[in-house]
């Protein structure tokens, strides 16, 4: 089983070499494909042996397309640069490597285990989080246009059991910062779609969201990382209709909030 590693990047001198670091003995070339870093994440990269790519930016997806084109082994494993393989999912993989019969699947998904404000988190809606991430190249193709791109597999998955461990945010203001990010791209997503934003989503939503997180997903057991990820889930959902309602207003007219 060849594996071949591929992960995206910009201005990732903070994870790359780690990320690539957990690839070794695993993978049998590592592609990255970065967008004009200003930092050392190419250096990095390719000291640790990757093929470094550079590319223009254009979306999640169309970037991931990209690298998975370069790629010269029939499977490849996406990573991103915040993540690492564990112990546990690099033993998995190198069974597979090494077995003489090749796997009768399209891919394989894998539990994301997520370590934030300084412990693991085990509930909160962000695990296990399996993701589609070891695929054979002709059978997949990462699709979206905003954020939140989604791989679509032709072909049976299996499931892997080692976890990948996903160093996310640095801290809370890394954390608010990404959501101001990605809460722009997901309002876009949803003005292509011509959802509006109505009075009730603003108001009902956010708090839906916490309590989905912070109860029925039992992020009260993560303690006080789990309660601010349950407060900022909700927060996210509030600021995405907020900019929605916001394009709406810039773009045309709609009905205004009862007084």
């Amino acid at each position: 089983m060849d594996i071949s590693a591929v992960i995206i990047t910009y201005n990732e001198e903070r994870n790359i070499e780690a990320a690539l670091a957990s690839l070794e003995g695993v993978v049998s070339e590592a592609v990255v494909v970065d967008s004009f870093s200003t930092d050392a994440t190419p250096r990095i990269a390719k000291k640790r042996g990757a093929r470094v790519v550079q590319r223009r930016w254009t979306n999640y997806a169309d970037q991931k397309n990209y690298a998975n084109g370069l790629a010269a082994g029939p499977w490849i494993l996406s990573l991103d640069a915040d993540e690492r393989l564990s112990p546990e999912l690099r033993e998995e993989l190198a069974v597979l490597k090494t077995s003489f019969k090749e796997p009768d699947c399209a891919g394989f998904s894998i539990p994301r285990r997520v370590f934030y404000l300084g412990r693991w988190i085990r509930h909160s809606g962000w695990y296990p989080d399996r993701r589609v991430r070891l695929f054979r190249k002709e059978a997949a193709l990462w699709e979206g246009d905003y954020v939140h791109e989604s791989l679509v597999v032709a072909g049976r998955i299996e499931r892997l059991k080692g976890d990948l461990h996903h160093y996310t945010y640095h801290d809370i203001a890394d954390h608010l910062d990404r959501i101001n990010t990605f809460s722009g791209l997901g309002a876009q997503k949803l003005y292509a779609k011509r959802v509006k934003c109505r009075a009730a989503r603003l108001i009902f939503l956010p708090p839906a969201r916490f309590l989905k997180s912070y109860f029925l997903k039992l992020g009260f057991l993560d303690g006080f990382p789990g309660l601010v990820i349950s407060a900022l889930n909700a927060y996210a959902v509030f600021v995405r209709y907020a900019k929605l309602r916001e394009i709406w207003k810039k773009g045309e007219r709609i009905e205004p909030f009862p007084d």
